[in-house]
């Protein structure tokens, strides 16, 4: 367990205890009381959501719809640990044709097909060809979208070169 959730837990521990230190010794009525301990449970899993994403864990979030390529980590189905696989992106997203501030972690499902595509990118990425990626909505059966899981909704992703930046004449 990381620093920042050892003091994030500590500190939700002392509140919880001078929460039940004022629900036993002052004569709050007993609705005040059962709506300050819901109030204070609900933050504790709010916040602990929170620093999941300040942490450096992947993404919950989709994929930018076109973003920098700057590392890639498989990890392989494997049924003797009864895990399904995943990918796990570094990427820097591209707004109005600049790379975004920070880059971000992303998880997708593994597939073999976008693991050969992810490898060919970070080979010619190592070469000093940086790759830019692009997502689009894979295109499905038509009809009842709502009806599917959010889970199936995969994405169609590209890997191309990213264009030489175009310096101003002089």
């Amino acid at each position: 367990m990381s620093t920042p959730l050892l003091l994030m837990t500590a500190v939700y521990a002392l509140l919880a205890f001078l929460l039940l230190c004022l629900c036993f010794w002052t004569r709050w009525p007993i609705w005040v009381k059962l709506g300050l301990i819901t109030v204070v449970s609900v933050f504790y899993f709010l916040a602990f959501g929170v620093v999941q994403g300040v942490l450096g864990w992947p993404a919950e979030e989709t994929l930018p719809k076109r973003f920098v390529l700057l590392a890639v980590v498989y990890d392989e189905p494997s049924k003797e640990r009864g895990t399904k696989g995943n990918i796990f992106l570094w990427v820097n997203g591209v707004e109005d044709n600049r790379p975004i501030a920070e880059p971000r972690a992303y998880r997708l499902p593994y597939d073999k097909d976008l693991h050969a595509l992810l490898t060919e990118g970070m080979k010619k990425n190592r070469q000093g060809i940086s790759q830019m990626g692009t997502t689009e909505p894979k295109v499905g059966p038509k009809g009842f979208s709502w009806l599917r899981p959010s889970g199936n909704d995969k994405l169609n992703i590209k890997i191309s070169d990213l264009p030489r930046p175009q310096l101003p004449e002089k």
